[in-house]
């Protein structure tokens, strides 16, 4: 049985151009919150996304990888994408099975091609976005300038959530915190900003912000939780996936403020095929029948073909029977997994918000229902 919620899972892709550092990002988490022991490199081949032969030679990703990881009491789906236009479908089914997508900005080289991309792509699916700066201990970097022009270039709706401090060694939050130093802008100034674009959201909030009275913890996660479904905020954090910096700091803006699977916009999904197609709701409700979506498949080594999915509703168990789109015949889970880069650990659980696989199941095919 999983030691957690629907509540708790916390979804995220990671997606940018190509060395903003997305891949040792996902491992410097994974070893913050104690799920490996060292980080690998990408220049080594010994990263836990990076785990085909080929992406061990070329020194980058070419297909979606899958992690997760526990921090304090919740469970967080990473998914790794390629940062090559040339592998952009992995990228954009990645994104299809998450209810964040994290859009990861070398601080040296700035906004490039596949950043606007990435961020229109996640603004159209209507997705909560984040942007995740990287890098920011590289030498020459100007980070107040980067905050401008992602601003100007993707909309005055993007504001820090923390700021670098102590020489580009830490992060302060300025969602919750008013007070502190920091390398780049004024924290007072920040956490207003941000706060103010918040209870926009709401209008007896705002009433109530703008006669001075204190908001709790609670409504603000609330309203802050509209602002990122309606795409009215896009909160800005810094991180040095090698440096550390903000890596604490990211884990608990994951817990505390991002979406779970209850709280995202619900996925477009439709019932039937072709022109009789027709929408069809899903709720994260454990009780209720199976719905999941067959976003990657893979060929492991050991277990053969494997279909990695996305439980939207309903508890998958092994030895459950599952229909495929509109067929009339099951097929019955045999084995159940959950995927850790190249590798996979057996699991008796698949609730609503988790990803999963099964495997030697030859009627599953990409994009199934």
């Amino acid at each position: 049985m999983p030691n957690y919620r629907t509540e708790d899972i916390r979804n995220i892709t990671l997606v940018g151009h190509s060395g903003s550092g997305k891949t040792t990002l996902a491992e410097a988490l994974l070893v913050k919150s104690g799920k490996i022991g060292e980080a690998g490199t990408v220049e080594r081949g010994t990263t836990i996304m990076d785990h085909d032969p080929l992406e061990k030679v070329y020194q980058h990703s070419l297909d979606s990888a899958i992690a997760s990881l526990d921090f304090e009491g919740i469970h967080v789906n990473l998914i790794d994408t390629p940062g090559f236009p040339d592998f952009r479908g992995p990228t954009l089914t990645g994104m299809a099975a998450t209810e964040t997508t994290a859009l990861v900005i070398n601080a040296h080289n700035g906004i490039e091609l596949s950043t606007r991309r990435l961020m229109r792509r996640a603004k159209g699916r209507r997705l909560c976005r984040i942007i995740v700066i990287n890098k920011i201990d590289q030498p020459g970097v100007n980070l107040a300038a980067l905050v401008d022009q992602i601003r100007e270039e993707f909309g005055p709706e993007c504001l820090p959530i923390n700021l670098p401090a102590e020489n580009l060694t830490t992060v302060r939050d300025c969602f919750f915190g008013t007070e502190g130093d920091t390398d780049i802008l004024s924290l007072a100034e920040a956490h207003n900003a941000i706060i103010d674009q918040v209870v926009e959201t709401d209008e007896a909030l705002m009433e109530r912000y703008l006669e001075g009275e204190e908001l709790s913890r609670e409504e603000l996660h609330d309203a802050f939780e509209a602002a990122l479904r309606e795409g009215h905020l896009v909160p800005i954090c810094f991180t040095s996936a090698l440096g550390g910096a903000g890596l604490g700091e990211f884990l608990h803006l994951c817990k505390r403020l991002l979406p779970n699977p209850t709280e995202g916009n619900p996925p477009p999904v439709l019932k039937g095929e072709g022109k009789d197609a027709v929408p069809a709701e899903v709720r994260p409700d454990a009780s209720a029948h199976v719905v999941a979506h067959v976003f990657k498949i893979t060929n492991d080594p050991f277990v053969g073909k494997m279909s990695i999915f996305r439980v939207y509703q309903g508890t998958v168990r092994p030895d459950t029977q599952l229909f495929i789109g509109d067929g009339r015949k099951p097929f019955k889970v045999g084995h159940l997994f959950k995927v850790q880069g190249g590798k996979h650990e057996e699991v008796d659980l698949g609730i609503p918000g988790d990803i999963c696989a099964v495997a030697k199941v030859d009627e599953i095919h990409y994009d199934a229902i």
